[in-house]
């Protein structure tokens, strides 16, 4: 019998704003992209060192995971293998790819080409989190919630994994968007039902 997983948090990053659970966490409008990730990073506290290595894509999925789970998620309750990751967007790598490939008309820069693959987001989650669990990385043309949630509920429902953070991280140039999911089995405070209707209605809701 399928499993009712539920969204038992969320954090979207876009235009400037931070939202965490639907409330409004932190804004800074007043500066690019690379500025905006670097004042999200230290408005949270973070310390992670590597994060300043991270191309903008991967800075921007980790910061989104970092608030994501931050209060909201207990990985005591799960082995590594039972935690995964499910991501989309519509330009893959090509922000870094770009870069790499200006970088050849000198020297190549390797710093730029390990970035040169859109799952690297991926890496740096888990390497921080030690989720050890399924991973995906799709491209869409539009972040397909229907798409998203059958995957994840199928890894859940088929105890492939017993959570997943799932949703969207895209960067191209100046243009950027983040929206992710923690999807668990048990319901928690304030979760709701894992559905394509639930998580659209998150995506859109800094629109």
């Amino acid at each position: 019998m399928l499993t009712k997983n539920h969204i038992t948090a969320s954090c979207t990053i876009n235009n400037g704003v931070v939202i965490k659970d639907g409330v409004k966490v932190f804004e800074n409008t007043n500066t690019n992209l690379a500025g905006f990730l670097v004042s999200i990073y230290q408005h949270f506290h973070l310390n992670y060192p590597k994060y300043y290595k991270m191309d903008n894509l991967s800075k921007l999925g980790w910061l989104t995971a970092e608030i994501l789970l931050k209060d909201s998620f207990n990985p005591n309750n799960y082995q590594p293998e039972e935690i995964g990751i499910v991501l989309a967007n519509a330009n893959s790598s090509l922000d870094d790819d770009i870069k790499y490939f200006d970088s050849t008309k000198d020297i190549a820069s390797p710093s730029l080409f390990v970035y040169t693959l859109p799952n690297i987001v991926i890496g740096e989650i888990c390497i921080r989190n030690n989720f050890k669990g399924e991973h995906a990385f799709f491209i869409q043309d539009i972040f397909d919630a229907g798409f998203i949630a059958q995957q994840v509920n199928y890894l859940l429902d088929e105890n492939i994994l017993q959570a997943c953070v799932c949703g969207w991280a895209d960067v191209l140039e100046q243009n950027y968007k983040a929206a992710l999911f923690l999807v668990e089995k048990e319901k928690g405070d304030g979760s709701v039902l894992f559905s394509k209707e639930n998580t659209d209605s998150i995506f859109n809701n800094d629109q």
